[in-house]
């Protein structure tokens, strides 16, 4: 077969294997944000590779590779062979049960995928593409192994055939069931979403609203101590999802643990915005929402100085807005502490690959006068389709079981939508452009802005296994901003994150020798197991002056309680 066949029989498989997926991925994954299905962009990233010059030798290889492996695997079926099992990656799951390897037929279906996606796989990493369209196929090349995995359709899952057999056909109709239902929906369940109620089980620490504009309610926490500390905390949390994630039940919540550390914790609860609000801007989340809570949060504790916790796209917002006080000398912040936030944004990770087109998301958008929240969401699940949708639709369709309850996984399905204005200047200055970076390029609130006049000091967490803010994208902030702790976390972007003391699990670097590159910092670094935020405690303590009696009530004169916390705005769900 010469090249030209090749190409041919590859696009011809891809053509007619997108035909069978397109209605799985558009009910189970969504659409990403441009509105294009994933399946459209997969052959549009083969077709590229195809038309582009590469080594026929490497496919050749790949090819030749997988009918070796075929070929052993049938010497194995016939018992004359002693080679290893083909094996699945490192944390994945989908094979774990005994069935898949003891019964011979689902043994060879799972070894047989197994192969086939290591051909794709090893194809699609040696194209020759210039590095974003080698992102896209790679990226695209693994949603669609993972979609046409055996474990995901019930004539080829021994696990779910069983069940059924066990079940005399019930798990079938309870799946059925659970099918019908999430298609109301238009979406997957992936926990038991009447388990949890804002307010009552999750979100609970003690607290009111005080303050709210149109942006934003601000919520002050009861103090937990008899003394707290001078100087208060404000939690900048993201705008692109609900800001329970720090205050789900109290063994995990981080914003009880601040408190329980002698902190006088402020917290920005941001709005869900409508169509009607797409006039809200950058400068708007900016002045409305960080300095006007500073402003407040200073006016009710009596300090003249604050310190900041902000948490992704509420890092990039607090690190403009502590750029914009730099320009007007303001010293207001006394620390700041980011978690898994990009500052420069030339690597995003494997976001980027939905940002391909940016003219049609910003049409979309325009159009609809806010990012919907929906569709940011499906973006993210597909980023770890096999734990956050698959997964799923093997345990609730094919086995018929009920979502369990999980709180991150709750709060994994309640997203918030972004207004027009400010998604548009989001996506432009940063993902595109990478604006923010480059001094004096940005005007902000009236002011030219400069990261590397930051002076406050700087604790940037980030988590070794983030596919949102890859850890070494944001370690790039260790050259911008002069006076920066880099700690590294283990796990991903949220589970690194939401890392509780109580349980003091995992591990995280620190000490490493900054200013010649993230490699060099985390071989110098020390590993220190158990959970970051024993580390973090101590850090903003130290910059966070001295104790002084704890407050008998929230709020003041000026700004009263308005309503408990969480506050109705984090109550607004999208349908």
């Amino acid at each position: 077969m010469d090249n030209k066949d090749l190409d041919k029989v590859t696009q011809d498989f891809l053509t007619a294997m997108t035909t069978e997926t397109q209605k799985l991925m558009e009910m189970f994954g969504g659409k990403a944000s441009s509105g294009e299905n994933d399946w459209v962009k997969l052959n549009e990233a083969w077709g590229q590779m195809l038309k582009t010059p590469h080594k026929p030798d490497d496919v050749m290889k790949a090819i030749s590779d997988y009918q070796k492996n075929q070929l052993g695997l049938w010497a194995g079926l016939l018992g004359t062979s002693s080679e290893k099992a083909t094996k699945p990656a490192a944390g994945d799951r989908r094979f774990n049960s005994q069935e898949w390897s003891e019964n011979p037929v689902f043994n060879y279906i799972k070894e047989s995928y197994l192969m086939a996606s290591h051909m794709m796989q090893q194809t699609a990493s040696n194209a020759n593409l210039d590095p974003k369209k080698q992102k896209q196929l790679e990226f695209y090349t693994q949603q669609y192994i993972d979609a046409l995995a055996p474990s995901n359709f019930i004539a080829t899952n021994p696990e779910a055939i069983q069940t059924a057999i066990d079940t005399k056909g019930q798990s079938l109709m309870d799946g059925m069931q659970n099918l019908i239902k999430d298609m109301d929906k238009g979406r997957i369940s992936m926990t038991d979403e009447t388990a949890f109620t804002l307010g009552e089980n999750i979100a609970t620490t003690p607290g009111s609203v005080i303050f709210e504009n149109e942006l934003m309610q601000l919520i002050q926490y009861s103090p937990a101590t008899d003394t707290v500390a001078e100087r208060p905390l404000l939690i900048i949390p993201p705008c692109i999802n609900k800001f329970y994630i720090l205050d789900l039940q109290p063994h995990n919540s981080f914003v009880k643990y601040a408190v329980d550390q002698g902190n006088t914790v402020f917290l920005v609860s941001w709005v869900n915005a409508t169509p009607e609000q797409r006039h809200l801007s950058w400068d708007n989340y900016i002045e409305s929402g960080v300095l006007k809570a500073l402003e407040v949060a200073k006016a009710v504790s009596g300090s003249k100085r604050v310190n900041c916790v902000a948490w992704c796209v509420g890092g990039t917002i607090t690190a403009s807005a502590m750029a914009v006080l730099a320009a007007r000398k303001d010293n207001t912040i006394s620390s700041a502490t980011f978690l898994t936030t990009l500052t420069d944004f030339e690597d995003p990770g494997e976001i980027g690959v939905f940002l391909d087109d940016p003219d049609t998301i910003l049409g979309d958008v325009n159009a609809a006068g806010v990012l919907d929240g929906k569709n940011l969401s499906n973006v993210f699940n597909l980023l770890r389709s096999n734990d956050l949708i698959w997964s799923n639709v093997v345990n609730s369709y094919l086995k018929g079981k009920s979502p369990a309850p999980f709180d991150i996984l709750y709060w994994n399905s309640d997203p918030t939508s972004l207004p027009a204005d400010m998604y548009n200047y989001y996506l432009t200055n940063m993902y595109q452009q990478n604006n923010l970076i480059k001094p004096d390029c940005l005007t902000i609130c009236g002011e030219k802005i400069n990261l590397g006049k930051i002076s406050a000091p700087c604790y940037f967490l980030s988590c070794i296994d983030d596919h949102i803010a890859p850890w070494k994208s944001t370690f790039a902030a260790t050259d911008i901003i002069p006076n920066v702790e880099f700690v590294l976390g283990g796990s991903g972007h949220v589970a690194g994150v939401i890392n509780p003391a109580s349980k003091n699990r995992r591990n995280h670097w620190i000490n490493g020798e900054i200013g010649k590159g993230h490699d060099h910092w985390l071989e110098t670094a020390k590993d220190v197991q158990g959970t970051w935020w024993n580390h973090w405690a101590p850090w903003v303590k130290k910059r966070a002056g001295k104790q002084v009696e704890a407050p008998k009530a929230v709020g003041n004169k000026d700004y009263p309680i308005l309503e408990p916390a969480p506050g109705s705005f984090v109550k607004t769900r999208i349908n």
